[in-house]
């Protein structure tokens, strides 16, 4: 498989990567200035700005919004809990739509509160997909499944394996669904290059890339620019891209005591190098 450079036009940033010192106007903008093509935005971010507002600044900038952050976090201890979450994740999909996003990214949420039922935890992500699906199906905005690696199982998404992710596309469908790889969460997945072929293009709606730092200070915040860690990006491009996968490369980093301390334009032309170098 070939790991020659990528396509500088195919780069893309999640605003996550410069959030701390710029808003998000402010990183719609600087990515503008630096020929970025891409952006990845947060819903947070988006409604501190104003949804239309963001939409007609994305629009004007001609980025493709290569998947929006986020959804999912379907598992609650109460009913009200479940369907408090489902009626966000509408109102996800529906922002996702004003912003012409490619697809929805899910974060699909670990344990309710007090529990310790892993399975039954993961039934109801799976019916929640399910049931928000019969929403995003007829709009037609595609959901991805971002697996994250087993440390956040507890709390942030108990689908942990690509190979989980394909189970449900298998049971659900794959009619609107499909996954986002991020390979700081799924690197070390012995079965991963297996999985992809799984998936293949069909179900392959978004590529992140970052790096896993030896030693890694914080497992959330302390993520690195790629080609400084452990993981063997340009492999993993590879064999994303064997598939057929045509689409973006998007940086998401969360660095907490490096790169969010950076000057932002610093930061997306190091972005800009890296991809080229160690992607």
């Amino acid at each position: 498989m070939s790991t020659s450079p990528p396509d500088p036009g195919r780069l893309s940033i999640n605003t996550a990567t410069v959030r701390a010192l710029w808003d998000l106007g402010q990183i719609l903008d600087g990515c503008a200035r630096h020929g970025i093509r891409g952006v990845s935005p947060w819903r947070d971010q988006v409604r501190e700005m104003g949804l239309k507002a963001a939409a007609a600044r994305i629009h004007g900038h001609g980025f493709a919004v290569t998947g929006y952050c986020r959804g999912g976090m379907f598992p609650g201890a109460t009913p009200a809990e479940r369907l408090a979450a489902r009626d966000d994740n509408r109102r996800a999909v529906d922002e996702a739509l004003e912003l012409g996003a490619r697809c929805l990214v899910l974060v699909v949420g670990g344990l309710p509160r007090g529990s310790k039922d892993v399975a039954g935890a993961r039934g109801q992500v799976r019916d929640g997909i399910g049931e928000l699906l019969d929403f995003a199906r007829p709009r037609e905005m595609p959901l991805a499944i971002e697996p994250l690696h087993p440390m956040y199982a507890a709390d942030r998404a108990c689908v942990n394996t690509i190979g989980h992710a394909n189970d449900l596309c298998d049971e659900l469908g794959d009619a609107g669904l499909g996954i986002a790889l991020d390979v700081y969460h799924v690197w070390w997945d012995p079965h991963l290059e297996r999985e992809i072929a799984r998936a293949g293009a069909k179900r392959l709606l978004a590529f992140h890339v970052c790096d896993w730092l030896v030693p890694t200070r914080d497992l959330l915040l302390d993520r690195g620019m790629m080609g400084d860690g452990v993981i063997d990006v340009p492999a993993i491009r590879a064999a994303v891209e064997a598939q057929g996968y045509g689409g973006f490369h998007e940086v998401e980093i969360f660095s907490a005591e490096d790169w969010w301390k950076r000057p932002p334009d610093e930061v997306l032309q190091t972005c800009i190098e890296r991809h080229q170098t160690s992607c």
